[in-house]
């Protein structure tokens, strides 16, 4: 495949897709993103990925010397030893979302204030942590009572209850 053939274009989508991924990085480090912008980021930055990696076959001989100067193998080496480096956990144990508070709150409240937040009946959210599968003995259970502490499993249980929620 003769490359030079497509050197109109391969150039442009490296410039396009480095500015779609730059502004929407942008926005996301400042959590400003909205709509599509992290969506956007995340898959259209495969197009910035396949043009750079035309683009340096466009252009093998120059990338090569880069390798024969000091100062660009200095630079290049402190970026692969920066990804290297943030391979290694940070702080340890892996951090939750922040939604994650909020909702271990909720699944630690008694069933009669989760009745209240959902807008309904204790009643009626036993007998629906009941069709979940649940044995629900008091209203002072919580929905952490009756699933444990996983996140997953207490958001299941919450989405069961809350107004919006499914009630499969």
């Amino acid at each position: 495949m003769n490359l030079n053939a497509h050197r109109p274009w391969i150039t442009p989508l490296v410039i396009g897709a480095f500015g779609l991924s730059a502004v929407t990085g942008v926005l996301m480090f400042f959590h400003l993103d909205s709509g599509l912008n992290k969506t956007a980021h995340e898959w259209l930055s495969w197009a910035m990925v396949i043009g750079v990696l035309l683009h340096l076959l466009l252009n093998m001989n120059a990338f090569k010397r880069y390798f024969t100067q000091t100062t660009a193998r200095v630079v290049m080496g402190v970026f692969a030893l920066v990804l290297a480096l943030s391979f290694i956990p940070a702080g340890g144990a892996k951090s939750e979302p922040g939604f994650a508070p909020p909702v271990r709150a909720l699944a630690q409240a008694p069933i009669s204030v989760l009745a209240q937040v959902a807008g309904t009946s204790t009643d009626e959210v036993r007998a629906k942590l009941t069709a979940a599968g649940l044995t629900v003995t008091n209203e002072q259970q919580s929905v952490a009572d009756l699933v444990g502490p996983d996140l997953r499993q207490q958001i299941g249980a919450l989405t069961r209850v809350l107004p919006g929620g499914s009630s499969r």
